[in-house]
């Protein structure tokens, strides 16, 4: 009886033991299934959503293009004590990125992880080299901030007391300017000659116009008049004259000043990137960079020199079929001089712009499915910067803004009628408006991705859709589509002369030359091109090269899916991602190819 008794307690004690044992593992599975188990995906999300606002910070005048006015007041600083810090936070937002496990992220976070991480790479490895030194060109820099002022959205009379408080700011950045070219300068980093005689002059612009002239003061004088009861306005106009008298025109005259004397005397008489410490290394970088390829610049020439011997074939039968007396170098020239091709004023030259941009609207629906939800207008280039630049650009809508294909009106009898057609669908539809606006108005997606650029994607879309002008039946005339061969060609030679003049020792004249003897292009439009390609490395060679893969891309679909192929799919397809690099786009397409054949 004891024994069993023992017994009895050892199987009571036993059972306590167990279901001690039990309601402990319970207890620990109820923990772990109380505690959140953290996704990798959110993880990566909030990081991703923490860079963008720390973008947003970093650049808050682009935060005000895109409706943001948290920063409406704020300039980016150009010290170089703020490259290095924006260089120690890409370092750091690298080193983050990579902890994360790419193998645990959806299909979709692992395309934004490739291009988040494609972008910080770039963006330090382009801190190897100190563009600050050479920060100021024709195309850009501290002489043309007022543009950013017409850019942007008033809404209040807040978004112009917003604007006089950043132009406040403005002038400390001019006056780092100076310290930034003085300190290359001492390191043997200066821009071209030619480059800085251009920026001299569009300062002594600036300077030698009046008060009521000044292209800082255009905001204020045609500021809305309902946001301002009687006086405010006033006020305001007569505020930003002071600042702009006692800032910002003295601290352009102080900066001249030191171009004038210093500087230009100083500055390089070569005009390729390679005329600097390190320059081929440099240049190779940027080649990388615009093309999204590892395209060397001997290769990329190569690739130039042949498409333009493709498109003057083309180019010659046109001129075979318009029963033409002459040779080719006439027939150029009377492209250049007739009367027949140009308007005698800037009015008329707009005029025909907005003309063939509403012409070619209802004319999509034969190439395209998806449409941008963004309006866009027709606006001329701004008369202080237009002698200085190119035929035309585009800058994108934002909040409140449309986009806007910017037209040069300067010296209208140089701005041929054949190159309106061509240069229209380029800039406005269906090249960078709709391209950049159907980007922007992705569902979906982190926001870094509406607004990401490369260049090879957005001016490789912009060439393309220069060819597209063919199904919509844009170039019926022989003139128009001798026009669009040239711009063409202008891409092609493009190839050739910034790899030629960064890289290959070759001159000025070298390029101007290529392209006079090629090209109907007017000589101004032809030595403004130039110039840009000197002052900006590597630029140019995305557009033909993007052209090339996605009209590659197009002939592979058309081929392998034959009676399924669709073109208004292909594009759907090229665009529904925003922008990619050219080997990430091939990917996709290729997969879209294996998914149409095998659905």
């Amino acid at each position: 009886m004891t024994y069993k008794f023992k017994i009895l307690q050892l199987s009571v004690l036993t059972i306590f033991l167990i279901s001690a044992c039990q309601t402990d593992i319970k207890s620990d599975i109820t923990k772990k299934v109380q505690e959140p188990i953290i996704d990798e995906n959110i993880k990566f999300e909030e990081f991703l959503s923490n860079q963008w606002l720390q973008e947003l910070e970093d650049s808050p005048v682009f935060a005000s293009l895109i409706g943001n006015k948290k920063y409406n007041q704020d300039i980016t600083p150009n010290s170089i004590e703020f490259f290095y810090k924006k260089k120690a936070k890409l370092q750091n937002n690298l080193v983050n990125l990579n902890a994360f496990n790419f193998d645990n992220l959806n299909s979709e976070n692992k395309l934004n992880y490739q291009l988040k991480k494609i972008s910080l790479e770039n963006s330090l490895e382009a801190t190897n080299y100190p563009s600050y030194y050479m920060s100021l060109n024709q195309r850009g820099g501290v002489q043309s901030y007022y543009e950013t002022g017409d850019r942007l959205v008033y809404e209040t009379k807040q978004d112009y007391e917003d604007w006089l408080i950043r132009l406040s700011k403005y002038a400390e950045n001019i006056i780092n300017t100076k310290i930034n070219l003085q300190e290359g300068l001492n390191n043997n980093y200066t821009q071209p000659k030619l480059v800085t005689e251009q920026v001299v002059a569009q300062i002594d612009n600036i300077l030698d116009t009046t008060i009521e002239d000044n292209p800082y003061l255009k905001v204020f004088l045609s500021a809305n008049d309902s946001f301002f009861n009687e006086d405010e306005k006033e006020d305001l106009i007569e505020s930003a004259k002071f600042l702009i008298e006692s800032k910002i025109l003295p601290a352009y005259k102080d900066l001249n000043d030191f171009l004038k004397t210093v500087y230009l005397p100083n500055s390089r008489l070569t005009i390729g990137l390679n005329g600097v410490p390190n320059g081929d290394t440099w240049y190779e970088y940027a080649a990388k960079y615009h093309t999204t390829t590892n395209l060397t610049p001997d290769e990329i020439h190569n690739i130039g020199l042949s498409e333009v011997k493709r498109i003057r074939t083309e180019m010659e039968q046109i001129i075979n079929d318009l029963e033409w007396a002459g040779d080719f170098k006439s027939f150029l020239n009377y492209l250049r001089t007739s009367p027949r091709f140009y308007y005698d004023n800037s009015e008329d030259l707009l005029n025909a712009y907005l003309i063939m941009a509403k012409s070619i609207d209802p004319l999509l629906p034969k190439i395209f499915k998806v449409f941008p939800r963004a309006p866009y207008g027709v606006i001329p280039i701004p008369d202080e910067s237009a002698p200085f630049t190119t035929t035309a650009y585009y800058n994108s809508p934002a909040k409140g803004r449309p986009g806007y294909f910017y037209a040069n009106l300067y010296k209208p009898e140089s701005r041929p009628k054949y190159e309106i057609p061509v240069l229209t669908v380029h800039e406005a539809v269906p090249g960078h408006h709709f391209q950049i606006s159907i980007a922007q108005e992705l569902e979906n997606v982190p926001t870094f991705r509406k607004y990401q650029s490369f260049t090879a994607f957005v001016e490789g879309w912009g060439l393309y859709s220069e060819e597209l002008g063919e199904f919509m039946n844009l170039y019926d005339d022989p003139y128009d589509k001798f026009g669009q061969l040239t711009y063409d060609m202008w891409r092609a030679i493009r190839l050739v002369v910034d790899t030629g003049m960064h890289y290959k020792n070759w001159s000025r004249q070298d390029a101007i030359d290529l392209f006079i003897e090629n090209t109907a292009k007017s000589k101004l439009d032809i030595e403004n091109e130039v110039d840009r390609y000197i002052a900006w490395p590597g630029q140019a060679l995305a557009y033909k090269i993007g052209q090339l893969k996605i009209l590659e891309l197009r002939n592979k679909a058309e081929k392998e899916l034959g009676d399924k192929y669709d073109i208004k799919d292909f594009h759907h397809e090229v665009l529904k991602r925003g922008s990619l690099p050219l080997d990430i786009l091939e990917t996709y397409i290729n997969e879209w190819i294996y998914e149409s054949l095998n659905s």
